[in-house]
């Protein structure tokens, strides 16, 4: 279980207190206590046991057994004593020279013990013989009596000298029989206590002589001064204690100081949540002609909640607007609330983009505070954020009279939300109107629509017209190859061509045929309709190579791109300036990004069209493509995004920069093709003739049909043509093997030429078969692939891309043939291995 920063900060807590209450408690006192007890009953033991051996010596203590006591409970006092004491070396020391102290008190309490019951008993006799002596020498054994008595108070050398000298005086007198044995036994006696009365108060002066005060004096004020230390340490913990309680009880003062704050901030948060729900109830209710009136009673509610004197709120941009709220009495200082914005960037607002000053005159000095200051502030709060477009909205709320505006960081929250619901409402209104709009744009373009379908009708009628004119003329350009007027004659039809793709990309949305296109006559013929087009105020300027350039597009659209460009360009100079338009060929080595898509390393022309107009700022130059965006009050906001789509379906890219004040430069990146110069100046592919091939043609309409008959052997190829499908079908599956490609024309009804060619694709499945229509989008990708059909090529047949057509399929159709080859050769060595 993972412990919180709470629970070990309780738990570390609880911990310190435990330790500072046993601290605090000094549980050593009683044992100093017992120390110092037990040994003040050893001093009282040491001082009975010298009070029996005093009265033993003088003979009051006939019994020896307190002073085995006394010794024993000596003994048991210092073990006592050694048990309670272990803290501290110097007592433990103290302890040891104590306890040897006592071990050798007790060894001359035995001795004095043996020594003095002999004593005590030669005493006795002695006093015995000597009281009832009444012989001759009584005079002698009286002075012997007294010296003896003496020796008994005053062991020392004289006296003893003195006994010595009387019992040689009573052994050299001659006496009777009858005392001769009395006086031998008290010369016995007085000779044994001549010896032991000195040699007992020996012992007796060793035993008084042992340093067993002195021991105890060491060991008590070791045992006082440790007591003294830990009385002090307790005092200290006490204090210690003492100043945690009342921190404790400090923090837990604030605590509820904090407690109630909250409780209160809550309150007033729960009061301002509720004034934001009325507002957003009201702006989700409110008309649109009643939103500015909505948007000024919610600045009021929020003003009341919040306290405050002023209220506003500001959008900055394309419709700047402002709404404010003051209180009765409160007005607004010249050019405040405008200034707002300018000041919100200068004064470091937080992430969430909230600017707060409780006390404007605790701010540094500086352009800020003179502001707010002039604005006749004491406190002030906003906040604020900038939208995608580039717009920014502002709520702010002004205190002329109180420092403190918000109760903490929950109210800097809730202006966030606020600010949310204004601007939201006010997206809404705009989202109303864009709606509004985008539905009349959709009603035009329905009728649009309408139109589309009209012109695609006629486009259709207008296409075969121009089909028969370019077949004709291809006819009769084999017959007369040097006339100039037909190749005239077919570069018109197929601009017509080119212009009715238009017509029907834009209805139906195809996909249109590319031709190989000359970069220097697109530009020679855009350049010539600019130049009658724009006014003469507007120099045009052309650099362009020698050499010459040729992409694979449509010419109507990347004129188009041109035209586009220029117009754009001349529109940013105010119809006064200069365009210049570069043309370049660059060589990509490795991948390179450009702002607006990315070349793969290859062969490119660059197409840049530079003006000097008055640029392109940041926040528009991201959205300039961007369908219907325009910054022009006339303009539909196609023109560039119209360009930027032919750009990358030609496989190209653009790159934009500009400088606001400085003019811009567009760049348009197409790939390069190989491509050689006619005799009269239009651009031709080297055409890939054919080597014999034997073409199967299939065209309903006879004069037609010699037509293509014709364009395919001037090609190289053999064709062989039928005018009905069920011949052709009949000669495939007779001979598949003879022809290398079918080119299948226009057949009645539609429906027959995906028959006819799923039948000859049943027949012969590697035989690539064309289609030649004036629209593909007549069939669907999926019923083409499904029939069989490997491409499909515009209608009437085009020399120049039934050429690279036909040349693509034969070249797809002996790959195939090699990797079946390949395949088959390496099964043969498969299962020859199997059969060794």
């Amino acid at each position: 279980m993972r412990t919180t920063p709470a629970t070990a900060a309780v738990t570390l807590l609880v911990f310190l207190l435990t330790w500072l209450s046993l601290r605090a408690a000094n549980t050593d006192a009683e044992q100093f206590d017992v120390v110092l007890r037990e040994m003040d009953r050893l001093q009282a033991l040491d001082a009975t046991l010298h009070r029996d051996v005093l009265s033993a010596r003088v003979g009051v203590l006939r019994n020896y057994d307190p002073l085995v006591r006394e010794t024993n409970a000596l003994d048991a006092s210092v073990g006592r004593l050694r048990q309670l004491v272990t803290t501290d070396t110097e007592t433990a020391s103290a302890i040891d020279r104590l306890a040897i102290a006592v071990d050798q008190q007790g060894r001359l309490v035995e001795q004095f013990k043996s020594d003095n019951a002999l004593l005590q008993n030669s005493l006795a006799y002695f006093a015995l013989f000597s009281s009832e002596w009444d012989g001759s020498v009584a005079p002698l054994v009286s002075s012997l009596a007294a010296s003896v008595l003496r020796l008994t108070l005053d062991t020392s050398a004289e006296s003893a000298r003195a006994v010595q000298d009387r019992l040689d005086v009573l052994a050299s007198q001659p006496l009777p029989f009858a005392e001769a044995n009395p006086a031998r036994a008290l010369l016995a006696h007085g000779h044994l206590l001549h010896d032991l009365l000195p040699a007992t108060d020996d012992v007796l002066k060793a035993l008084f002589a042992v340093p067993q005060e002195r021991d105890q004096e060491i060991l008590r004020a070791a045992i006082l001064a440790q007591q003294s230390a830990s009385r002090i340490t307790t005092s200290r913990f006490r204090i210690l204690l003492y100043v945690v309680s009342l921190v404790l009880v400090a923090r837990l003062v604030y605590l509820g100081l904090r407690l109630q704050a909250r409780s209160r901030a809550l309150r007033h948060r729960a009061a301002f949540e509720h004034v934001l729900a009325g507002i957003s109830m009201r702006f989700i209710t409110a008309r649109a002609q009643d939103l500015d009136w909505v948007i000024e009673q919610a600045l009021a509610d929020m003003a009341r909640c919040l306290g405050v004197e002023r209220a506003y709120f500001i959008v900055a941009g394309a419709l700047a607007r402002s709404y404010t709220w003051c209180r009765q009495g409160v007005a607004f200082a010249p050019g405040w609330p405008d200034q707002a914005l300018l000041l919100v960037d200068r004064n470091n607002p937080t992430v969430d983009g909230i600017v707060h000053v409780p006390h404007v005159k605790r701010m540094p000095f500086g352009a800020e505070r003179d502001t707010l200051t002039a604005a006749g502030l004491r406190g002030w709060t906003c906040v604020f954020h900038t939208g995608v477009d580039g717009g920014r909205n502002l709520l702010g709320f002004d205190s002329p009279t109180h420092s403190c505006l918000v109760n903490g960081v929950g109210d800097l929250g809730l202006l966030r939300m606020a600010l949310d619901v204004i601007a939201n409402a006010l997206g809404r209104q705009s989202f109303e109107q864009e709606r509004a709009r985008l539905e009349q744009r959709l009603e035009q373009a329905r009728r649009l629509e309408t139109l589309g379908t009209l012109a695609s009708g006629i486009a259709h009628d207008f296409n075969n017209i121009i089909g028969a004119i370019l077949g004709y003329t291809e006819m009769a350009s084999e017959q007369y190859r040097s006339a100039s007027f037909l190749e005239e004659i077919r570069r018109a039809g197929e601009r017509a061509r080119e212009l009715v793709d238009q017509i029907l990309t834009f209805a139906r949305r195809r996909d249109v045929r590319r031709n190989p296109v000359s970069i220097r006559a697109l530009t020679a013929e855009a350049t010539s309709l600019l130049r009658a087009s724009l006014p003469a105020t507007v120099e045009i300027v052309v650099r362009e190579l020698a050499e010459e350039l040729t992409v694979s597009g449509v010419h109507v659209q990347l004129q188009q791109v041109v035209l586009n460009l220029c117009k754009n360009a001349a529109q940013a100079m105010d119809q006064v300036g200069r365009i210049e338009l570069e043309i370049e060929a660059v060589d990509v080595v490795t991948a390179r990004t450009l702002s607006h898509g990315a070349l793969a390393p290859g062969g490119y022309v660059r197409i840049a069209v530079g003006d000097t107009g008055r640029g392109i700022d940041e926040a528009a130059l991201g959205r300039i493509f961007e369908p219907f965006f325009t910054t022009r009050l006339v303009g539909s906001g196609l023109g560039l995004a119209t360009t930027r789509d032919i750009v990358r379906e030609h496989d190209g890219a653009m790159h934009v920069e500009s400088t606001v004040g400085a003019g811009s430069r567009f760049e348009v990146w197409l790939p390069c093709v190989s491509a050689v110069a006619s005799t009269f100046g239009q651009v031709i592919v080297t055409l890939p003739f054919g080597h014999g091939e034997t073409i199967l043609v299939v065209e309903q309409d006879t004069v037609r049909l010699l037509r293509d008959e014709e364009i395919f052997a001037a090609l190289g190829y053999e064709p062989v043509g039928f005018t009905h499908a069920a011949e052709a079908h009949a000669r495939c599956r007779e001979s598949p093997e003879c022809f290398d490609a079918v080119v299948v024309g226009q057949l009645a009804p539609t429906a027959e030429v995906l028959d006819f060619a799923l039948a000859l694709h049943g027949i012969a499945p590697t035989l690539p078969i064309l289609l030649a229509a004036a629209s593909a989008d007549d069939f669907a990708a999926k019923a083409l692939a499904t029939a069989g059909i490997s491409d499909v090529v515009a209608w009437p047949i085009n020399a120049t891309e039934m050429a690279t057509t036909l040349q693509d399929c034969l070249r797809r159709k002996d790959s195939q043939r090699d990797r079946e080859a390949t395949r088959n050769d390496r099964q043969t060595v498969q299962y020859a291995g199997v059969g060794r």
